[in-house]
């Protein structure tokens, strides 16, 4: 007798590109599909994913089946083994077999902008994601918001398909504001948010990272935390953004009057992160902080 072996919160997905859409200057949309992809779970938000990127020279990429992948693809020959980054799902279609992926187009040095800008229709791929068959917590969600109170949501480039998911979600009676940085004007992409979240788009130019997003949370959180009553700030431990990773979820809110979920390079996250909790008395229990990326370092698989 065969043993049916447990499903797993997440699996290996093989995918092909179905289309794939130029949005912006810096941001390209694929569309994935495959013959097991109406398997895959939708549950919005920030929900994140990995991709396996094809090696130099090559239009396909796989990754080893099974619960423990992870260890399996660690054990290949470096030469062997297909780079993995992580995005953010911008959309599913069961009934299509389809997944939509946004990315960001960062110049042509890592192999993720490379395969982004080169990614035609017919190329495989392997993708990491929630099984839909497993009904419990997938993991991979780190918007956890209490009920009521207001929110900020802010973030680089890097965030932006995550907070876009994100707001396509929320209820019609949130109210909050979002900040995004992105290098240029015409980058500012179509919004889907609930009329009380102001929506502020911010380019940067030929200016540093965080040069528009770190004033522009500043202002937002002055204005959404506006009181009399002063509040009391808060120790916060430093992170070497060189060495660690930055990543700072609560796993459960208790109700406050401001929950802030922002993302994108850890430096920069790490300054606000200061800001809103150090300076500002935020309650840490009532903020995501999360290092999407480090400059001048290679992503983190």
């Amino acid at each position: 007798m065969t043993e049916t072996l447990p499903i797993a919160p997440w699996r290996v997905f093989a995918a092909t590109v179905h289309a794939v859409r130029r949005l912006s200057p810096s941001f390209v949309r694929v569309t994935f599909t495959g013959a097991d992809l109406d398997r895959f779970a939708d549950n919005g938000f920030d929900q994140r994913i990995k991709l396996a990127l094809p090696l130099a020279g090559q239009r396909g990429a796989t990754l080893p089946d099974g619960a423990d992948w992870y260890a399996k693809w660690r054990a290949l020959p470096e030469h062997l083994r297909s780079p993995i980054r992580t995005y953010t799902v911008r959309a599913v279609r069961p009934h299509l077999a389809e997944v939509d992926v946004d990315l960001v187009l960062h110049g042509d040095s890592g192999p993720a902008t490379r395969w982004a800008r080169r990614a035609s229709v017919g190329d495989e791929i392997a993708l990491v994601g929630p099984d839909a068959g497993y009904d419990g917590n997938h993991g991979g969600v780190e918007f956890r918001p209490p009920a009521g109170g207001g929110l900020l949501l802010a973030g680089d480039e890097t965030a932006v398909p995550a907070i876009s998911s994100i707001c396509a979600r929320l209820p019609l009676d949130a109210r909050g504001t979002v900040v995004l940085e992105v290098p240029d004007a015409a980058d500012v992409l179509p919004l889907v948010a609930p009329p009380g979240v102001e929506v502020r788009w911010l380019a940067r130019g030929t200016d540093g990272y965080g040069s528009r997003l770190v004033p522009g949370v500043v202002a937002a959180a002055g204005q959404l935390l506006a009181t009399d009553a002063p509040t009391a700030a808060q120790h916060v431990p430093d992170v070497d953004v060189d060495t660690e990773m930055l990543w700072e979820v609560p796993e459960e809110v208790a109700p406050v009057p401001l929950y802030a979920w922002l993302a994108g390079e850890a430096g920069v996250i790490r300054n606000l992160r200061r800001h809103l909790v150090a300076e500002r008395g935020l309650d840490r229990r009532a903020v995501a902080f999360m290092g999407y990326w480090r400059l001048g370092q290679a992503d983190l698989a």
